[in-house]
């Protein structure tokens, strides 16, 4: 970041010396006007260049001084979520970090958010109650700082399935262990012990009837009653990396060996949405009764508490219906309002508003994979801990 900052300056000293050099008195006044808008622009790429590096000391302070505040041991925990702006959120955040300090006692252990939206959101405190969280970039290259220099840290990701976010998680870790930013003790480097803690559903066969079985054990009573339906995220197609969509339609398949009452489906995977989860339903013999509508991602955050149980309708009209997009989704609707709409017993009782994370059993599963990072030989970090189906 320095390094950017001196070679701007430079470059803007360059410029100005070959102005003042070069002006003569029969100079066209033109091009003399040209060069001043040149200085001016380069003047404007310092300042930016000065700001973001501020910015950088800044935000890398704040987390060095809250390790060197807590730091007890030579190992370190960093989990990593996408984040969120909901009080709900931060507590099972903190909960979390209790659970991982409970159950790794020889580790220190942190939470950083890879949105760089909800990390600015939650610090203007968006939702009525402002946290600050930072990106796992500063939390790692705080780790690397003098005085501080974990023997091991390990790095464990809080997404749900190994998709897009979950590359970011891998990206910052190879960032930090190449010195991206070339501002690192490359000996320290050398030697510290890097680990990966992979995701919810990473693999099929182990994780999904796991997740499953711990999910029925919660909700086999309400899936008696009627529909209980999760809500996972999803990736458009475009961004559907590791083809991790899959692990919807392989929950679900899983979830109905319990019970046919039990859906999954998502806010951005295509083919998967609220529409295409009523259009099961109905090809299973369901048109009425309870609709249960439960998030599938690790906190009851914005998607929950609005694309799931929001009072949103605006899509619908009044003896037409719902107009599905070209994608044959209904925008505009949460999924409440819409089972509503359609005749099925959903509303402010059926909206079960819990994160994974607050759920132990479910969060259990999480902290398996942190135990098998534990376990296992140091991460290879130029190969991705990533699934093969």
């Amino acid at each position: 970041m320095k390094k950017i900052k001196f070679l701007t300056m430079a470059m803007l000293a360059l410029v100005l010396a070959g102005t003042f050099t070069s002006c003569k008195k029969d100079d066209d006044p033109k091009e003399v006007i040209k060069e001043v808008e040149v200085i001016k622009e380069v003047e404007k790429e310092v300042i930016k260049e000065v700001e973001v590096d501020n910015a950088y000391s800044r935000y890398l302070s704040a987390v060095v001084n809250n390790i060197k505040a807590k730091k007890q041991h030579d190992k370190a925990i960093l989990l990593v979520a996408f984040g969120s702006t909901w009080e709900q959120a931060f507590n099972a955040f903190d909960s979390t970090i209790e659970a991982y300090e409970a159950a790794f006692p020889e580790y220190d252990v942190f939470l950083s958010y890879s949105s760089a939206i909800c990390i600015n959101r939650a610090a203007a405190g968006e939702n009525g109650v402002s946290k600050n969280y930072y990106a796992p970039s500063y939390w790692l290259s705080a780790f690397a700082q003098e005085g501080i220099q974990y023997g091991e840290i390990v790095v464990q990701s809080l997404q749900v399935i190994p998709g897009e976010e979950y590359t970011r998680v891998i990206n910052y870790i190879k960032d930090f262990a190449n010195n991206a930013n070339g501002d690192l003790d490359d000996k320290y480097l050398a030697s510290v012990t890097l680990k990966l803690g992979v995701p919810l559903l990473q693999d099929k066969d182990e994780d999904v009837p796991a997740v499953a079985k711990e999910l029925n054990a919660l909700y086999k009573d309400k899936a008696a009653e009627g529909v209980v339906a999760f809500m996972g995220h999803g990736n458009p197609d475009s961004y559907d990396t590791y083809k991790a969509n899959v692990r919807y339609t392989q929950l679900e398949e899983a979830l109905q060996e319990y019970s046919i009452n039990y859906y999954v489906g998502t806010v951005d995977m295509m083919d998967n949405f609220k529409t295409d989860v009523r259009e099961r339903m109905v090809a299973n013999g369901i048109t009425s009764g309870k609709v249960y509508c439960h998030p599938l991602m690790s906190i009851d955050g914005d998607h929950g508490h609005n694309d799931m149980a929001g009072d949103d309708d605006d899509n619908w009209e009044e003896g037409v219906g719902f107009t599905p997009n070209e994608e044959g989704e209904v925008e505009d609707t949460s999924w409440k309002m819409y089972f509503q709409h359609l005749g099925y017993e959903c509303n402010d009782d059926t909206m079960i508003e819990l994160g994974l994370l607050e759920l132990p059993t479910v969060r259990q599963i999480w902290m398996n994979h942190t135990i098998d990072a534990i376990d296992s030989e140091p991460l290879d970090y130029y190969h991705s801990k990533n699934p093969e189906e």
